[in-house]
């Protein structure tokens, strides 16, 4: 018995740090010039609200998109500054867009969506969606996108409110 609750507690803790990094680590960085990637077009079922979210709705705005999980502790923490975030700067041409990796059972997400009262879109990630990012190799992994739906820059791990925010107003700022 002891043998089980050991691997079980080994198991925790490297999915722990396999989401976890320094914020050092997740300094954002960007494609080299002429290899930046257009966002894959997506049509899918937002389960904040329930409305049908076309990436043509965001033609022409800067986008935070985030791959995520509820069971990631660094992904739960960066929550309250999406919020933030998108109050701030929805009504200037930004918005931010949230994939779930979650599987199977979606109660724990709905549960997460309301008890945060998270006020963007929260969409089940694809695989071809992932793919379209250049992959997904760890959560949280955010995504900085242009006016023109090119895919500018990258973090991966836990990233602060204050740093997003000093790339989010850069690019508004220049659209």
């Amino acid at each position: 018995m002891k043998l089980k609750y050991f691997f079980l507690v080994i198991g925790l803790l490297m999915a722990v740090m396999a989401c976890k990094q320094t914020e050092q680590d997740t300094r954002g960085f960007s494609p080299a010039i002429g290899e930046r990637m257009q966002m894959a077009s997506f049509k899918l079922p937002s389960l904040t609200d329930k409305a049908v979210i076309d990436s043509k709705q965001f033609d022409g705005k800067v986008l935070l998109v985030t791959f995520f999980a509820t069971w990631c502790p660094p992904c739960i923490q960066e929550i309250p500054s999406l919020i933030a975030l998108q109050d701030s700067y929805k009504s200037k041409g930004f918005s931010v867009v949230a994939f779930s990796v979650d599987e199977g059972d979606l109660a724990p997400l709905y549960n997460l969506i309301e008890k945060f009262g998270i006020n963007y879109p929260v969409l089940l990630a694809e695989p071809e969606i992932a793919r379209s990012f250049g992959g997904v190799s760890g959560i949280p992994a955010t995504f900085l996108v242009n006016g023109q739906g090119e895919i500018v820059k990258k973090f991966l791990g836990y990233v602060s409110h204050d740093f997003l925010e000093e790339d989010i107003k850069s690019m508004l700022a220049a659209k």
